[in-house]
C-alpha cells in the first residue's frame, strides 16, 4: 500500500484533463527557478508555457509509453518490452526506424501509478472510439496509450503524397478501442477538428497532425489544371478524402524549455 501527498492535491498543480486511465496535470507556477531565470519564468507563465505531466492509473488499464518517458512509479508495477518474438521485434524495429518513434515501447502492468517526465508541450487525450477506432499520427506525437491498442505502420498509397506532401512515406497508425495521449506543440484549444462524411479536405502544407485511418491521403493540384494551380499560387495540396476526422494546427511552431530559450537569446 502507498500514499502520495503534496502532488495532485498541491495548490500549484491543476488537473486539466482526465480520460480513461490518464490524467494530465499542469504546474501553475514554476517555483524551482533561480534569480537568473526568474524573468524568463514570469513571462513563460503569462504565455501559458508551463510544465505538464501525464499520470497513468494502471489499475484501470495496462499502459504503453514512448521509450524513456517514465519518471517514477509507485505500487506493484511491472515493466515489459512488449516483444512477442523475433518477428515482432523486427517489425517494431522497422516501424520505429521509418516513423522516428522508439522501436520498442515499454508496457507497464500492475495496480500502481505511473508518472511520465514533465514536458513543456501540450498533452492531448483522444478516445479512439470517436475516431472510428483508427488514427494516423504525425512523427513524434505519440506519448502513451492503453496497451490494448494496436500499433501499425501506415504506408502511403502513392509516392506523390510522400515526396510532394512533405509528410513522409510512413506514419504510425493506432487502432482499437481505448485512449491515446499525444504530445503537441499546439494546445487542444487551438486545434481545428474537421469532420468529413464522404467529403474532401485540402490543406496547403503539413498542418494536419492526426487523422482517421479511414481517410485516404493523397497530394493533388489545388486547381483542375497546372495553369490554374500556378495562378492560384497554392500548387499542390494535401488531400484527405472519405469519412473521418482531421486535427489541424493553425500554425507550425515549436515550444522550447525556458533554459533553452534563454541560451538562444544570449547567443
Amino acid at each position: 500500500m502507498f500514499k502520495i501527498s503534496n502532488f495532485t492535491n498541491n495548490d500549484d498543480i491543476k488537473i486539466i484533463n482526465e480520460l480513461g486511465p490518464f490524467q494530465v496535470i499542469e504546474y501553475q507556477r514554476d517555483l524551482s527557478v533561480s534569480p537568473d531565470d526568474a524573468i524568463m519564468s514570469y513571462y513563460c507563465q503569462a504565455m501559458n508555457i508551463r510544465k505538464r505531466q501525464l499520470l497513468c492509473d494502471l489499475s484501470k488499464a495496462n499502459i504503453t509509453i514512448q521509450a524513456g518517458a517514465m519518471q517514477w512509479m509507485a505500487g506493484h508495477v511491472k515493466a515489459t518490452t512488449g516483444i512477442k518474438g523475433a518477428g515482432d521485434l523486427l517489425s517494431k524495429a522497422v516501424r520505429g526506424k521509418v516513423t522516428n518513434e522508439s522501436a520498442i515501447k515499454p508496457e507497464y502492468t500492475g495496480n500502481g501509478i505511473l508518472v511520465l517526465e514533465p514536458t513543456y508541450k501540450h498533452i492531448i487525450l483522444l478516445d479512439l472510439d470517436e475516431w472510428k477506432h483508427s488514427i494516423v499520427l504525425e512523427d513524434g506525437l505519440f506519448l502513451a496509450c492503453e496497451s490494448s491498442l494496436k500499433h501499425k505502420l501506415v504506408v502511403r498509397d502513392n509516392f506523390s503524397s510522400a515526396v510532394a506532401g512533405e509528410e513522409g512515406l510512413f506514419n504510425l497508425g493506432i487502432t482499437g478501442s481505448g485512449v491515446v495521449a499525444l504530445e503537441s506543440y499546439c494546445p487542444y484549444e487551438e486545434l481545428i477538428v474537421v469532420t468529413l462524411e464522404d467529403d474532401v479536405l485540402k490543406v496547403d502544407g503539413h498542418f494536419a497532425i492526426a487523422w482517421s485511418g479511414t481517410l485516404d491521403f493523397t497530394v493533388e493540384r489545388s486547381g483542375k489544371t497546372l495553369v490554374g494551380s500556378a495562378v492560384s499560387g497554392e500548387g499542390l495540396v494535401n488531400t484527405y478524402r472519405g469519412s473521418g476526422k482531421v486535427l489541424l494546427a493553425p500554425v507550425l511552431s515549436e515550444v522550447k524549455p525556458p533554459k533553452e530559450m534563454k541560451e538562444e537569446v544570449v547567443e
